[in-house]
């Protein structure tokens, strides 16, 4: 019987990317987003509407669940004198609650494989202190502590990890790489000169979805061009 795996997110960018990795493998795909029915997605993958922001609960998941991956996320970086206290709420209910409502409806299905595994995201920005990132710091910092605190509760049944990528090339960084000028300094800023594509980071996901990794859980992944670690 094929593996299930559920994309949260899949709809386009970095979800995208891991869900189409995996339906190429031969995997049973479901992908959730926003406006999912307009997504260029690979046949084979089952699309559901679903605005984790919005919706009550989550469309008609699998019986068991072999993966999970959560990827709704934001970018607002501003001055911290500038932020609205209701900004930094936003950001908590995207990256923060949103996974955890997820995650809720989920892990039952999870349970039931015994070996399934989980991703969650975060941001180069927590671990290494970036300037007007307080914000979504803030919340994927809350999403580190809620994936190892999830790893060791659930462990061994469930593996849970968190990747940290830096900038990456998607629909959610536009207005950061909008101009020659803006992706030029971006690139520059990382040791390995490039700004990350999505297939950079799905491979990671794809990984730690994948029984290569099944000694590996409650960890934090920085896939970043090197931000984190050389200068």
């Amino acid at each position: 019987m094929s593996a299930n795996y559920l994309i949260v997110g899949g709809g386009s960018g970095i979800g995208k990317v891991i869900a189409e990795k995996l339906q190429a493998e031969g995997k049973n795909v479901w992908a959730f987003s926003r406006n999912i029915e307009s997504a260029n997605l690979a046949s084979g993958i089952q699309k559901k509407n679903f605005d984790v922001l919005n919706d009550e609960e989550l469309p008609e998941i699998p019986d068991t669940l072999d993966g999970l991956v959560y990827c709704p996320g934001s970018i607002d970086l501003k001055p911290f004198e500038r932020i609205k206290l209701d900004a930094f709420r936003a950001d908590l209910e995207i990256n923060y609650l949103g996974a955890i409502k997820v995650l809720k409806a989920c892990m039952p299905a999870l349970k039931k494989t015994g070996n399934s595994s989980v991703v969650l995201f975060s941001t180069v920005a927590v671990q290494t202190g970036l300037a007007f990132h307080t914000s979504v710091a803030g919340a994927k910092g809350a999403v580190e502590g809620l994936g190892r605190s999830l790893a060791a509760e659930y462990a061994p049944k469930v593996r849970v990890n968190v990747i940290a990528p830096s900038l990456t090339d998607t629909p959610l960084a536009e207005s950061l790489l909008s101009s020659d000028r803006k992706r030029e300094a971006n690139a520059d800023r990382h040791p390995l000169k490039k700004v990350g594509q999505p297939e950079d980071i799905a491979e990671m996901a794809q990984y730690l979805l994948s029984q290569k990794s099944a000694w590996v859980t409650g960890q934090i992944f920085k896939v970043d061009g090197g931000m984190s670690a050389i200068r």
